[in-house]
């Protein structure tokens, strides 16, 4: 492991690389007649972080916004849904969350060659470490509860009385994800995990209880948080790609999965082997129990099959980014650090199947 600085690795921006470059004025065009007091001329850059679906810094004189599209090139089924983006965000926007204002959706591919929305641009900083290097204590334990507290808001939401009472099946969640996660990995399947079979055979027998359906983000950390330039207080959650109606202790579960993480250079972001006293941030059954008190929601029962499926999911979304590099579609330079992931996710998941009865 070479440990990568991963806070100027995925910060700012870059040139687009030449796989996603479009025709930059083609877009102008459509923004000036689409978008009430779009002016240009445009500049446009592409984010470093990002990693599925690439994501592009779109500057005019006036007003700065954010563009999201579908990648080009072969995608696994149902996979990069930005109409499904825009739309979470839109309803989440009407509630207040802290989301960025979205400006517009666009289907038409011959815009920037393939589906794309337009966000406003959100002013602030991303960690993409989770030990947050350069804070101090006080602000890292008060940006913990504001991760805390804003997850605990989004799961107390009525999806019926915001508009996405159809925005998911909702039910049977964690059992529809197996199944999904293991067909995404057979399909992107580069070599055989030992772990990752024992893990498709064990885990539809072994779920948790159901919980009622609330909307779940699917990729809650800091790295995909903006915090205020000035204060601890989230500014807005970013990458709604994998949101859905489904069970709320799997979107925690999975939020608490840094506590646990495998280090790497892969850009997932791990507190193990920190000092978190020393550090300001919550141990484990101190943050799980600040989100029992928002939520009346308690993971603790469950917590082993909880972590061995969301480890061996985050494993499969890792081998879908393999098979993309082998097709030729991958967007990340670091696209490549993921693949040396799969085996050690697989593992630390059935760790946890183990410690539950497996």
């Amino acid at each position: 492991m070479t440990g990568i600085d991963r806070q100027s690795a995925f910060s700012g921006t870059k040139d687009v690389a030449e796989h996603l470059q479009f025709d930059t004025g083609r877009l102008e065009n459509y923004l000036r007649a689409q978008v009430p007091g779009f002016a240009g001329p445009i500049v446009v850059s592409q984010f470093r972080g990002g990693q599925s679906n690439p994501t592009y810094f779109v500057e005019t004189p006036m007003r700065r916004y954010v563009l999201r599209r579908k990648p080009p090139g072969k995608l696994l089924p149902s996979a990069h849904a930005v109409d499904r983006e825009y739309r979470v965000m839109r309803a989440l926007h009407a509630q207040r969350f802290p989301v960025a204002e979205p400006v517009l959706y666009c289907a038409d591919e011959t815009i920037v060659g393939t589906a794309f929305f337009l966000m406003a641009y959100v002013e602030g900083r991303v960690f993409w470490e989770p030990q947050m290097p350069g804070a101090d204590p006080a602000e890292r334990s008060a940006v913990y509860d504001a991760m805390n507290a804003v997850l605990a808001t989004l799961h107390a939401l009525d999806p019926a009385a915001i508009g996405l009472s159809d925005y998911g099946r909702g039910e049977n969640y964690v059992a529809r994800q197996v199944e999904r996660w293991s067909k995404q990995y057979r399909a992107s399947q580069t070599e055989q995990i030992e772990e990752m079979e024992r893990l498709i055979a064990w885990l539809p027998a072994h779920l948790p209880p159901p919980q009622p359906a609330r909307l779940v983000h699917g990729d809650y950390r800091l790295d995909n948080i903006i915090l205020r330039p000035d204060a601890p207080e989230i500014a807005a959650v970013l990458d709604w790609e994998l949101s859905t109606l489904g069970d709320p202790l799997a979107d925690f579960s999975y939020h608490l999965m840094q506590w646990h993480m495998p280090p790497s250079d892969a850009g997932t972001g791990s507190l193990v082997g920190q000092d978190l006293a020393a550090l300001g941030i919550p141990a484990l059954a101190d943050y799980v129990g600040a989100y029992i008190r928002r939520t009346g929601l308690d993971p603790r029962p469950y917590l082993p099959v909880y972590f061995a499926y969301n480890f061996f999911r985050l494993a499969a979304i890792f081998q879908g980014i393999v098979g993309r590099v082998r097709d030729g579609t991958a967007t990340s330079a670091f696209a490549a650090a993921k693949a040396e992931m799969v085996q050690p996710l697989a593992a630390r998941a059935w760790q946890f199947a183990a410690a539950a009865g497996a």
